[in-house]
């Protein structure tokens, strides 16, 4: 059985939303967030850089999210949340998969973080600000002709992708994007999401 070790208000309530979208059977180990909005030194046993998500599954220590989605969807999905490995569509996938933390969580996370500690200095939102309207411009784009990033099929990268939205979405950064926020509460209306929700609570901390 898979255990999730889960950090509130954080990137493991994926791990919860895919298992819960197989309706596979998990142990689940919470966390909470210390007064500085930090990990507790209690997850650094589990894996050296104490972060979450982590999970356990026998032998097997994982961390990192994309990583994780693909392993729980080969192993216990069938592969059925992404394309058949090895065609064009698989490397699309992989691709969106991949861009959400390599690429769109840094100016998200960038905005968010300079709105929490009094701005970011004009040089470095010079640099953020046009990153992040071609970030959301270019996920704005892909979810206007589709449910989904690939379409009308949902695939793990949707699940990837909604942390980093509802973190947009949190700090008022959608206005612009109403696709995008019709994206993200399709994403957050599937039973399975609610379900994490109910199990490991909400991905952002009340306001």
């Amino acid at each position: 059985m898979i255990t999730v070790h889960h950090l509130d208000f954080s990137r493991s309530h994926r791990v919860l939303w895919l298992l819960e979208e197989f309706g596979l059977t998990y142990e689940l180990v919470r966390y909470k967030r210390d007064a500085n909005f930090k990990a507790p030194p209690a997850l650094a046993a589990i894996h050296p850089l104490g972060k979450s998500p982590v999970i356990q599954d026998g032998a097997l220590t994982l961390a990192e999210s994309a990583v994780i989605l693909e392993y729980i969807n080969t192993r216990y999905g069938g592969g059925r949340l992404a394309p058949p490995p090895g065609s064009d569509a698989y490397f699309v996938h992989e691709e969106w998969l991949q861009f959400v933390e390599s690429t769109a969580a840094f100016p998200i996370m960038m905005t968010r973080i300079g709105a929490l500690t009094g701005g970011l200095s004009e040089r470095m939102a010079q640099f953020v600000s046009p990153v992040l309207q071609k970030t959301l411009d270019y996920i704005s784009s892909a979810v206007s002709t589709g449910a989904y990033l690939s379409g009308d099929r949902f695939q793990l990268a949707d699940i990837q992708m909604a942390y980093p939205l509802e973190i947009a979405s949190y700090g008022g950064m959608l206005g612009a994007y109403p696709q995008l926020t019709e994206y993200l509460d399709r994403l957050k209306a599937r039973p399975a999401f609610e379900r994490a929700v109910e199990k490991g609570g909400p991905m952002m901390p009340p306001k």
